[in-house]
């Protein structure tokens, strides 16, 4: 297979701008994107609450426009999704989205709402190996604005309790799919893989940028234990990305059911070795990240691959799914929040360089409405 290239900086919130624009530079984002395409940027909101390393950060965002726009690329909008646990509208707010896209005038669209895009039925060519058995009558519905235009992917790099790790492959699932694919995390490696399969078929080019300047251990992707790291990542091939993270982490990422099967499909690359890294040198590195024991793991694994998997049709697709969204809800907003990760976030912005660079973006975003 041939060598993938996946670039890795270290940056500083002082640089970090021009740092995420050097990144994208030595990626070959010019190269992996069709200049006459709008460009869509998917960013990735784990949380509405501003928890670090859980969320696409601001300066990713702004970083990133920045960086394309000076490429050559002007067209560029933003496309939102919906989940049954994040409040998407509370999400862009919290973590200081909105006066990013009104500076560089970026139109912002739903995936959610009639009037921005509507769900047609998409056949993919490639060899599905969970969507097609999911979905009502085995129809998989895709936004149609996103075809034919290009996709530039903005993670975190965190653990996730369903896939270990989580980054630019998994940050499609909220874009590609409507709410009907959280009846797909039996699956979710498989489902993972079918998202890349038809991300190839319907975008002229994919690209990714992530962000580790805060990282996530622990219980992803919203309850964890945020780590320093000051390191971006970006790349062409949303399998060696994520491959790398995962290296980063202190992961074999071949032992990472969707990063194995998408290089098995030769959809990327997901063998470090054949992986070109340019920029820092990453060979000696390993956080030692584990996504660990925990409540919210528990249940997963109780709804998805436990003794009550045999009942998810009862529950998940009748009007008792209402109970896991509570329990989530409650469990995340109610007592994770304000009890615990509140706290970790307010640690984090006034302790930490990342987080007093957030409570720049936060200061500049109450000036401007002022």
């Amino acid at each position: 297979m041939k060598k993938a290239t996946v670039a890795v900086l270290y940056t500083t919130p002082e640089t970090v701008l021009t740092d995420y624009e050097r990144l994208m530079e030595m990626a070959g984002v010019k190269q992996a994107l069709d200049p006459k395409a709008t460009t869509i940027l998917k960013d990735n909101i784990s949380w509405h609450y501003p928890f670090p390393g859980a969320n696409t950060t601001p300066w990713q965002l702004e970083g990133t426009i920045v960086a394309l726009k000076n490429a050559g690329f002007q067209d560029i909008t933003c496309v939102q999704n919906k989940t049954v646990v994040i409040n998407t509208f509370k999400g862009e707010d919290l973590n200081l989205y909105m006066p990013i896209f009104k500076q560089y005038q970026i139109p912002v669209l739903y995936n959610f709402k009639p009037e921005d895009m509507t769900w047609n039925v998409f056949k993919p060519k490639g060899k599905m190996l969970a969507l097609d058995r999911i979905f009502p009558d085995h129809q998989i519905r895709i936004p149609d604005y996103f075809i034919g235009k290009n996709i530039v992917h903005l993670p975190t790099v965190k653990c996730h309790i369903y896939t270990t790790t989580t980054g630019a492959m998994k940050n499609a699932f909220g874009g590609l799919l409507n709410t009907y694919r959280h009846y797909t995390h039996s699956w979710i490696h498989e489902t993972l893989v079918d998202l890349l399969t038809i991300q190839k078929e319907i975008h002229p080019g994919i690209f990714a940028v992530m962000d580790g300047t805060t990282a996530g251990n622990g219980p992803g992707p919203r309850t964890m234990d945020p780590q320093v790291k000051n390191v971006i990542l970006a790349s062409a091939d949303q399998v060696a990305i994520d491959a790398v993270a995962a290296k980063l982490m202190g992961m074999d990422p071949l032992s990472i059911g969707y990063i194995r099967m998408a290089h098995d499909q030769k959809l990327g690359v997901g063998d470090v070795r054949d992986i070109e890294v340019v920029g820092a040198d990453i060979s000696g590195v390993n956080w030692h990240f584990s996504v660990g024991k925990s409540f919210q793991k528990f249940l997963g694994w109780l709804s998805w691959y436990g003794p009550t998997k045999a009942l998810q049709k009862f529950i998940f697709r009748t009007p008792l799914v209402n109970i896991p969204i509570l329990v989530s809800e409650v469990n995340h907003d109610y007592i994770h929040w304000p009890l615990i990760d509140r706290n970790k976030f307010l640690k984090w912005r006034k302790e930490t360089t990342w987080g007093q660079l957030f409570a720049q973006y936060e200061q500049e975003k109450y000036l401007k409405k002022a």
